[in-house]
């Protein structure tokens, strides 16, 4: 297959994750920066997301079990996962973040529960289609400039 088909290729299994909004405009900015001399960047962003935000999600299921729930606690915590899911376009993940911040101003801890479990849920999900995205992209090399989706 020619080098252009396989770019191409790359492009269109990146597109469904804009399109089914898992990931939003800051993931584009990120793969912009990325050139020869860094052709990972952008996987070793979000690699580097991932590996600090299991830490994140640890505490946080840890701020649930106690009792009584603090609130401000969660909500510091939460802040800081919502910072660095945005940081790499994870729009599914970080709406799950803010309807949790909700939760936790409102003092409502299993508006708090649910919403973890389903913020849970999508950064699993996400993680797997970025695997799977980076995995093919790996497999094609360095595109010439990024594109952005339609």
């Amino acid at each position: 297959m020619e080098r252009n088909q396989l770019h191409r290729q790359v492009a269109l299994s990146r597109q469904p994750l804009f399109d089914q909004g898992f990931l939003d405009e800051q993931f584009l900015q990120l793969e912009e920066l990325q050139d020869e001399a860094n052709p990972n960047f952008v996987e070793e962003v979000v690699t580097l997301y991932y590996r600090d935000s299991a830490r994140l999600i640890l505490n946080i299921e840890q701020a649930l079990e106690r009792n009584p729930l603090d609130f401000n606690k969660l909500d510091i915590l939460m802040h800081q996962f919502k910072g660095s899911s945005s940081s790499i376009g994870a729009k599914k993940v970080k709406a799950e973040c803010t309807l949790f911040r909700e939760y936790c101003r409102a003092g409502n801890g299993e508006g708090c529960i649910r919403t973890f479990q389903q913020l849970k849920k999508e950064y699993t999900t996400l993680k797997k289609k970025l695997e799977s995205y980076f995995q093919l992209a790996r497999q094609v090399g360095p595109a010439e400039t990024a594109c952005r989706p339609k």
